[in-house]
């Protein structure tokens, strides 16, 4: 419980990040761009439409580009944050200093990383009046939203844990900050193209007698892309249909928390052994 509540690393990197008003400007800029786009999609849905209301069904439609928004920033922006977390110390030679501290290699990391994620968490929280406005005209359920922030927190952390793990392991920030994105373009879109292509085939070697054959490897990349899993609690039906299409009927949700979180244990814990690594050689 100590690790938990009592990290100098933690307090001192959110002191310094939100020290800046730059964090704050960024925050304000996001709400306003996020309140922008729900205004002009709600006066342009009713323009378009020629109704003077705004639609439950259409609710449910700018509820999906909020949320796919989101996910956006957590994909790309969480990379940024995480993979100079100690890499950048290593570069200003300050990293030394910091592993001669009381503090744990566990501690560390975990500072680096919640200081890391802290931001991005701030802003998921402060979109929260945006999306109450979706609440205001109906179609969306309490645990449609609970589901969406849920899922985007462990994306979050299994981004950031790759982070972590690469800015460890790479002594330079910006190969750290490279091998993160590309990491994280390997999850998000090519393991899509690869989903598309594994679902195309096996169409193709259906003879059209009995069902589909079973792809494995289809619900498997299914259950790792984050579009997928979003689409599929947005849309029920895009649950089924995966499940039809792959003959697999282990929900996605299920396969998405457990190979996240294992991302997410493994990164950490290859990240705390690999931190002093170099100094067990002079013992």
């Amino acid at each position: 419980m100590k690790m938990s509540f009592h990290n100098p690393v933690l307090f001192k990197e959110l002191k310094l990040r939100f020290r800046s008003p730059k964090s704050f400007v960024g925050i304000f800029f996001y709400l306003a761009a996020m309140c922008v786009f729900v205004f002009g999609f709600i006066f342009t849905t009713m323009s378009l439409t020629g109704v003077s209301y705004f639609r439950p069904t259409e609710s449910m439609l700018l509820f999906a580009f909020l949320a796919f928004i989101q996910l956006g920033l957590v994909l790309f922006i969480t990379p940024g944050l995480t993979a100079g977390a100690i890499s950048s110390e290593r570069e200003k030679q300050t990293l030394p200093i910091l592993l001669t501290t009381s503090q744990s290699s566990f501690q560390i990391i975990l500072g680096k990383l919640l200081s890391s994620v802290a931001f991005l968490m701030l802003l998921t929280v402060a979109a929260l009046p945006v999306y109450s406005l979706v609440f205001l005209f109906g179609g969306i359920s309490p645990m449609d939203f609970v589901r969406i922030f849920f899922f985007l927190f462990v994306t979050l952390l299994a981004i950031g844990s790759i982070g972590i793990l690469f800015s460890t392991l790479i002594r330079r920030t910006i190969v750290s900050m490279i091998a993160t994105y590309g990491m994280m373009l390997f999850l998000s879109v090519v393991t899509g193209f690869l989903l598309i292509i594994v679902l195309q085939v096996t169409r193709l070697n259906f003879t059209g007698v009995g069902p589909l054959p079973t792809s494995i490897v289809g619900h498997v990349l299914a259950s790792i892309n984050p579009a997928v899993l979003f689409a599929t609690i947005l849309s029920p039906a895009m649950g089924e249909s995966i499940a039809e299409m792959t003959q697999v009927k282990f929900p996605v949700w299920i396969g998405y928390l457990i190979f996240y979180l294992s991302i997410t244990v493994i990164s950490l814990w290859l990240a705390v052994k690999k931190l002093r690594v170099n100094m067990k050689r002079f013992k």
